[in-house]
């Protein structure tokens, strides 16, 4: 996209200093001056003018040679003038109005020194010395209003990511409020049922009677119920992960998952933002295939593109493509994720047995 603004840019510069030398062309054959040395000077300096964004002294000097070396050969004629006024504007655009100046002030001075001391001459170069003056005031207004965009422009982006970052801050108190909340209730009501269920099923064993099923899976529920709260807990204070997809891998390991990683392209640091969405569609899919999959292989591959990152999690479990999952809030979580960076995820039973989940996460420069 900037390769295409810029050819846009030079074929735009091009087309001005095209339109510049014919219109000059043609003044001086109304002129009846139009000789080969004449067309040539003037074709010179006026297609210099596409050159003035990368050189503008340079092409200031260019121009105001070739058309004053017309006015000393030929004459004086005002359309010569016109291709200087354009280089006197655009170098004080670029913030050399001293040179500006200083070339200005050299063609008018050899402007008058060509022609004779009449009264055309005197008032043809106080007009030309309007029109260079205005040149130079111009490319300096036009140098402060690009400055005030930029300024605004600059000011806007810095309020935008003051704005993101108040927001960011406001939902990180407010996750800090749930969790302090669910803590004050929910932890100690479910300590209180574990507890009651505990004691009742030992004072069942300890006096030799048959724990009831119900209250073994009331037990059972609340450690579950715990363990699921206290990592519930954990996500809400704290978004940032914690580690790496390796570190996960050995923890998956160290649980009893058979799980290989591995990583393919270039790999290269992330945003924060795609570094904690590749963090945590790891670890749910590894959750996920923990809890679900039963005694089965999982690999775990990152594939480094120049534009993305693809992040395929895969096992050979229970899974049957005749019966996809009802997405819980795990899948959804990733799917949020992925969505938000404008990538895709596709998470679903394989063919063969077994469920998969391809993420892809465009890369943006990393931070």
């Amino acid at each position: 996209m900037r390769g295409y603004r810029i050819t846009r840019e030079r074929l735009g510069d091009l087309t001005v200093a095209v339109v510049v030398g014919v219109i000059t062309v043609l003044a001086a054959v109304a002129d009846d001056r139009a000789g080969p040395v004449d067309c040539a000077l003037i074709v010179a300096g006026s297609l210099a003018l596409a050159a003035h964004r990368t050189a503008p002294r340079a092409v200031l000097a260019v121009t105001t040679s070739g058309l004053l070396a017309d006015v000393v050969l030929a004459g004086p004629a005002a359309g010569l003038a016109v291709p200087v006024v354009g280089a006197v504007h655009t170098a004080s655009r670029t913030g050399h109005r001293g040179t500006a100046a200083a070339a200005a002030a050299v063609f008018l001075g050899g402007y008058a020194a060509a022609g004779s001391a009449t009264s055309d001459i005197v008032r043809e170069t106080l007009l030309l010395a309007g029109w260079f003056l205005c040149a130079v005031v111009t490319g300096l207004a036009d140098r402060n209003w690009q400055a005030y965009l930029r300024q605004t422009e600059q000011r806007a982006l810095e309020a935008e990511r003051t704005r993101e970052e108040a927001a960011l801050r406001r939902a990180g108190e407010e996750r800090l409020r749930i969790a302090r909340e669910l803590h004050d209730s929910l932890t100690h009501s479910i300590s209180i049922v574990k507890l009651q269920a505990g004691v009742a099923v030992h004072l069942a064993r300890k006096r030799g009677e048959e724990v009831p099923p119900a209250l073994l899976a009331i037990q059972e529920a609340s450690g579950e119920a715990m363990r699921e709260l206290r990592a519930t807990l954990e996500v809400l204070r704290t978004d940032e992960p914690t580690g790496t997809p390796a570190l996960l891998v050995e923890r998956a390991r160290a649980a009893g998952l058979a799980v290989d990683l591995t990583v393919t392209g270039e790999e290269r640091p992330l945003t924060a933002t795609v570094d904690r969405a590749m963090y945590r569609i790891v670890q749910e899919a590894l959750t996920n295939a923990a809890r679900h999959a039963g005694p089965a292989k999982v690999s775990v591959r990152l594939a480094y593109a120049d534009g993305d990152l693809t992040v395929f999690v895969e096992d050979d479990g229970a899974a049957d493509p005749s019966r996809p999952p009802t997405p819980g809030i795990g899948l959804t979580g990733m799917r949020e994720r992925v969505t938000a960076l404008g990538g895709t995820l596709d998470a679903a039973p394989r063919e063969q047995g077994g469920f998969a989940v391809r993420a892809r996460l465009p890369l943006g420069e990393a931070g």
